[in-house]
């Protein structure tokens, strides 16, 4: 059964998922607000926060440029998007698309997103790490086209990379190490900027990211442990076959998925000021991608047990 449903995702398809992405993310841009000095102020000047110079500097200085004429660079940023998607999507230029993406994504990365907060010191899966632009770096180049050659040699060349898992098993470990680095072993640190990205939202978003401060701050140490426990362990089923696979990435995209609705609020896009829909959609498509990789080719490259499907 797991071999049925795995046979239906595709390179194709995620490349699909890539395109709409793109597309949503220029029209965004076409927002009213976005096209006025808050996209600098509100959207790229505070990513330089809480960075190293190295980061934070170059954030700044991009922030300033745009500044000088907002609308016309929003614009341009809006158009680049659109375009992005527009390539993917056509069968004919999904390569160069893809390529394309891949650069533009780690533009967006670093002077957009500032490295998604890594280097900063309150970054976590949970509030948008390692950056929307990132994931869609680490997809394009999962669902890249192969080769005629490597198409011809290959018979998963139709299905995502088997990097895509390693990519899958870094995030969620890279989260627990996020967690701890924010915390510095206060729960009490999270549940404050839990309570800082509640103001402004919803009333029903904000009193679910205040219900999940309180229980930082009530049970301490036992929410710590218990989300750097569902990291590890979504991080490490990633590496196994079968059932037990598709037990950690379906926790994964379920744990993916909550992120998005408390701590991401959906990417804010009802606020006017969204650039697209956040990191923790874009956790979720990968976990697809890797449900679509062919555990054949994870036997090559670890001990992993025989599929029993």
């Amino acid at each position: 059964m797991l071999e049925k449903l795995r046979s239906k995702i595709t390179k194709r398809k995620i490349q699909i998922a890539l395109g709409c992405l793109w597309i949503l993310d220029g029209l965004l841009q076409l927002q009213p607000r976005m096209l006025t000095g808050d996209f600098a102020r509100q959207i790229i000047l505070p990513s330089a926060a809480n960075q190293p110079g190295f980061v934070g500097d170059p954030i700044r200085f991009a922030a300033n440029i745009i500044l000088i004429h907002p609308a016309l660079f929003d614009i341009c940023f809006a158009f680049t998007q659109i375009g992005l998607g527009l390539l993917i999507l056509n069968k004919k230029t999904v390569k160069i698309g893809l390529i394309c993406s891949i650069i533009w994504g780690l533009f967006v990365w670093y002077f957009g997103e500032g490295l998604g907060g890594i280097f900063g010191s309150q970054s976590m899966l949970i509030m948008g790490a390692p950056g929307a632009a990132l994931l869609y770096v680490l997809l394009a180049a999962g669902v890249m086209v192969p080769s005629q050659k490597d198409e011809a040699e290959s018979d998963t060349s139709n299905h995502p990379s088997i990097y895509l898992s390693f990519v899958w098993t870094l995030i969620w470990m890279g989260g627990g190490l996020l967690l701890l680095r924010s915390s510095h072993g206060k729960p009490g640190m999270i549940a404050a900027m839990l309570r800082s990205a509640a103001q402004g939202a919803p009333g029903w978003l904000a009193g679910l990211d205040i219900h999940l401060a309180n229980w930082f701050s009530a049970t301490g140490g036992l929410a710590l442990i218990t989300f750097l426990f569902l990291y590890l362990m979504i991080g490490f089923l990633g590496f196994l076959s079968a059932w037990w696979r598709a037990i950690g990435i379906s926790l994964g995209i379920f744990t993916a998925l909550a992120f998005w609705v408390i701590g991401q609020h959906f990417g804010g896009l009802y606020s006017g000021l969204s650039t697209d829909p956040n990191t923790a959609l874009l956790i979720a498509l990968l976990g697809v991608a890797v449900f679509g990789t062919k555990e054949a080719d994870l036997k090559l490259l670890l001990p992993v047990s025989d599929v029993n499907d």
